[in-house]
C-alpha cells in the first residue's frame, strides 16, 4: 500500500486532522508494513472496516470518544470500532463489564450482541489507538506507527472542536491526557473494563451518565446508551 492509497483511505473529513502525521517517513513506514502483513498474513479486521471508526462521524460530530487499545484478534470479532463485535458473535468480557455498569448507572437493558454501531451513529468516536493486528497475535501492530497517527487525531480533534467527552480507561488511554484540554473538554478517569481491573473502580463509575449530564449541560444533544436487539 503506497501512501497515496493510505492518504486516500482516510475519510475526507479526517484527513486534515491527519495531515501532519501523513507527511512523516513513519507514515510511509506503517503503510509499507501494513501491505507487506496483509500480503503474507491475516489480519484483522478487514480493509474495508479499518478506518470504520472515523467513517462513522465527522470530526465536528463526535461528542464522546471511548479509546481503545488493539483490534480484536480472533476471527470474526474486529468491526473497526472499539470494544464493538459484530451481531452473532460471543461479547467479550470487557464489553460485559461495560454492559454491567451500564445496567447500574443509567438503568441499561443488555442486548444479545455486542455491535455498538448504534453509539458511533449517535456522535461517540469508537478509537482504538492501533488499526491493525495480525491474526492471533495480540499487539503485533503495536509500535509501527498506528499509535502516532491515532494521537495525531486526538491531539487535532481537541484542539479544533469544544466540549468532547473522553472516556479514558486504563493506565493507556489516561496517557493521552497529556495533549487534551481538561479546561475546554470533559476527561473521566477509570480503571479498564477488563476482568483484571474492572472491579477496581470501573464498576461504579458511572461515566456513562456524567458524560450525558456534561453534554446537557453544554447544549448538546445526550447519548441514548441503550442498543436494540433489532438490526
Amino acid at each position: 500500500m503506497s501512501l497515496d492509497t493510505f492518504r486516500e483511505s482516510l475519510p475526507a473529513s479526517w484527513l486534515p486532522l491527519a495531515e501532519p502525521f501523513i507527511s512523516t517517513p513513519q507514515a510511509q513506514a506503517l503503510a509499507e508494513f501494513v501491505a507487506m502483513e496483509s500480503r503474507t498474513q491475516t489480519v484483522y479486521p478487514p480493509t474495508v472496516q479499518r478506518f470504520r471508526a472515523l467513517q462513522a462521524l465527522a470530526p465536528e460530530d463526535v461528542k464522546v470518544v471511548i479509546l481503545g487499545q488493539d483490534p480484536y484478534h480472533g476471527p470474526k470479532q474486529a468491526m473497526g470500532l472499539s470494544f464493538s463485535v459484530p451481531r452473532g458473535e460471543a461479547i467479550p468480557p470487557s464489553l460485559q463489564n461495560m454492559y454491567k455498569e451500564l445496567m447500574a448507572d443509567v438503568g441499561f437493558l443488555p442486548p444479545n450482541h455486542g455491535d455498538l454501531t448504534a453509539w458511533a451513529e449517535q456522535g461517540i468516536l469508537l478509537l482504538n489507538s492501533v488499526l491493525s493486528v495480525r491474526a492471533g497475535a495480540a499487539g503485533s501492530h503495536a509500535k509501527r506507527g498506528w499509535e502516532s497517527l491515532t494521537d495525531c487525531l486526538l491531539r487535532n480533534l481537541a484542539a479544533q472542536q469544544h466540549h468532547i467527552v473522553f472516556l479514558l480507561w486504563g493506565s493507556y488511554a489516561q496517557r493521552k491526557a497529556e495533549f487534551i484540554d481538561a479546561e475546554r473538554h470533559l476527561l473521566l478517569h477509570a480503571p479498564h473494563p477488563s476482568p483484571l481491573s474492572a472491579y477496581r473502580g470501573f464498576i461504579g463509575c458511572r461515566h456513562f451518565s456524567l458524560a450525558n449530564a456534561y453534554l446537557h449541560a453544554t447544549g448538546q444533544s445526550t447519548i441514548d446508551w441503550q442498543l436494540s436487539n433489532e438490526p
